[in-house]
């Protein structure tokens, strides 16, 4: 598959990052105090708020949290996808509701699926962000399985022009199907993925990622701005709280 993803180019040469977390170890100014709990738009909860972010990540939650975890990840990454297995619920449900916390999704793109993937999840509206991402991580393995088994097809995918290459390199591994089911049409996922400044714009957002965050894998973890170490959503979930976060 190496042989396969380069021949994207020099544009994807730093997208082959490990997938096992990135960053410097450091702190994020612990206090310990409880933060009190902001109040949400009337008639919303803050886990219904998504806006997108000036760095083109996603952002769900109160965008002045006192708490603010970025997440820097990719769709074919089995680290990132199990922190959405065992990180997305609890923060979606327990922290980002009291607007004491927010979570930004900043997609950090490592191979053409993984790029075929983002382009998909980009395709509706901003607050269908969130679920579509969590629906590829949910089908993650069964994705990762067709890399591996449908070398042939990818490699005619790859030769195609880059207005067709996307959408064919997402048929083949079961992603114009799932998103189907999640109310993103065939045509319009096809018109989604038939745009090379889109891939262009996500190739940047990943090398702008390295050159400004030095974030070498994924997942990678900001918390109020400083890179933090990760080792599992329990490690985390420790520092959020030591920040007031309940």
């Amino acid at each position: 598959m190496r042989k396969l993803f380069s021949m994207f180019g020099a544009a994807f040469a730093l997208t082959l990052a490990s997938c096992s977390g990135g960053g410097e170890e450091g702190t994020a100014g612990l206090s310990g105090e409880v933060i009190e709990n902001v109040a949400p738009p009337e008639g919303q909860e803050w886990n219904q708020v998504v806006t997108k972010t000036e760095q083109g990540g996603y952002l769900m939650g109160n965008p002045d949290a006192p708490i603010k975890l970025v997440e820097f990840a990719s769709l074919t990454c089995p680290a990132c996808g199990a922190f959405a297995e065992q990180g997305y619920p609890p923060l979606r449900d327990n922290y980002i509701p009291s607007g004491r916390v927010s979570l930004e999704f900043r997609n950090f793109v490592r191979d053409p699926i993984d790029l075929s993937a983002t382009m998909l999840t980009q395709c509706g509206t901003d607050s269908a962000f969130f679920p579509l991402t969590e629906a590829v991580f949910a089908g993650q393995q069964e994705m990762l399985g067709k890399m591996q088994s449908e070398g042939a097809r990818l490699q005619a995918a790859i030769d195609l022009p880059e207005e067709q290459r996307y959408a064919a390199l997402a048929d083949t591994v079961g992603l114009v199907d799932l998103f189907a089911a999640r109310g993103i049409s065939r045509d319009q996922a096809t018109s989604c993925l038939s745009d090379p400044a889109k891939a262009k714009q996500l190739a940047e957002s990943v090398q702008k990622a390295v050159e400004d965050y030095n974030v070498s894998g994924t997942p990678t973890f900001l918390l109020n701005g400083q890179t933090i170490s990760y080792g599992g959503w329990t490690s985390l979930e420790n520092q959020l709280q030591d920040l007031g976060a309940r």
